[in-house]
């Protein structure tokens, strides 16, 4: 078999979600419109929490962040995927597609990172209510906001480092509707072992890390909540807390599945990947707004004052 390096590899060919023309403009139309809402409920998620002096506490801090980073996600692949639901050739250069797994790969790691921070925040709120403000101060959230950025990105740019080395065989096609690093490996002719390697350590370092703090500070939080005597009480401290769990349920659910699991270019691990970088980045302003008083409340004011301004 013929071997090349990136040089005589000039582009990938994406198959996507589908081959039948009618189903693309189906998928087109949901998933423009999906795009769509996913802007407009991030943008208004922020617009919202930095507007109104009630929701600059830390937890809606670190929501305006996860809300700026799901816009950031969610255009790392739409965008690409919407233009080749279109497209006779459902190609991607070479650069360009290192270059959507390298974001992909660190928007990844981004919101796992967040999720994790928003736990601490809750386990703050939640366990030690008389020190929260002591504790959560601006200074730490800003600078977990920046670890959080700066870990993932390095994550990032080691492993997209290594796959800069990979030689790719003349077999271009991708079975997948972006670029992600374990569909590349069945595409190069070097050894992938050190990749993988560092793909698994990655992934594995991603998700024990945050799930463990993720992990003992709902185990903190549920013991702190069941021993709270007022029914009341119980209900509103799980209440603040739902919304961040059902969010952290929907992302790494996926997210770990499709990097754990062996690339096949399946079904599964197409549905895994729109779950966490299209359908996740779009139901987590949903999931807030919905499921926080607060937030509705804020939306119906900023709402009110915006139609005021108008008719005014």
């Amino acid at each position: 078999m013929t071997t090349g390096n990136h040089s005589s590899i000039t582009e990938f060919i994406l198959l996507g979600l589908s081959a039948d023309p009618h189903i693309q403009a189906l998928l087109f139309v949901l998933f423009l419109m999906i795009y769509l809402l996913t802007l407009l409920g991030n943008l208004l998620i922020i617009l919202v929490i930095h507007t109104d002096s009630n929701l600059h506490t830390p937890m809606y801090f670190f929501l305006s962040h996860l809300s700026f980073q799901d816009l950031f996600y969610s255009s790392v692949t739409v965008p690409k995927m919407l233009e080749n639901l279109l497209s006779q050739r459902k190609v991607i250069s070479v650069e360009g597609c290192m270059a959507q797994v390298f974001f992909v790969f660190a928007t990844t790691g981004i919101e796992a990172c967040l999720l994790s921070v928003m736990a601490y925040d809750r386990y703050a709120a939640i366990c030690h209510p008389l020190l929260y403000r002591q504790v959560m101060r601006k200074q730490l959230c800003v600078r977990l906001v920046w670890g959080s950025w700066v870990v993932a990105f390095l994550d990032a740019l080691i492993n997209i480092l290594l796959a800069l080395d990979l030689d790719f065989c003349e077999v271009q096609t991708i079975h997948h509707y972006s670029c992600e690093l374990p569909s590349l490996f069945p595409l190069s002719c070097s050894d992938v072992s050190t990749n993988a390697a560092m793909l698994l350590s990655s992934a594995l370092l991603h998700a024990i890390g945050t799930c463990l703090l993720i992990f003992f500070s709902y185990t903190r939080i549920v013991s702190t909540i069941l021993s709270i005597s007022s029914t009341t009480g119980r209900s509103k401290a799980f209440s603040t807390c739902s919304s961040h769990l059902t969010a952290v349920i929907l992302f790494y659910g996926s997210a770990i599945l499709r990097y754990l699991m062996p690339t096949s270019g399946s079904s599964l691990e197409l549905i895994l990947s729109i779950q966490y970088s299209v359908i996740t980045p779009l139901v987590n302003p949903l999931i807030y707004s919905l499921k926080n008083k607060e937030v509705k409340g804020a939306v119906k004011r900023t709402l009110g004052k915006y139609l005021h301004y108008c008719t005014g």
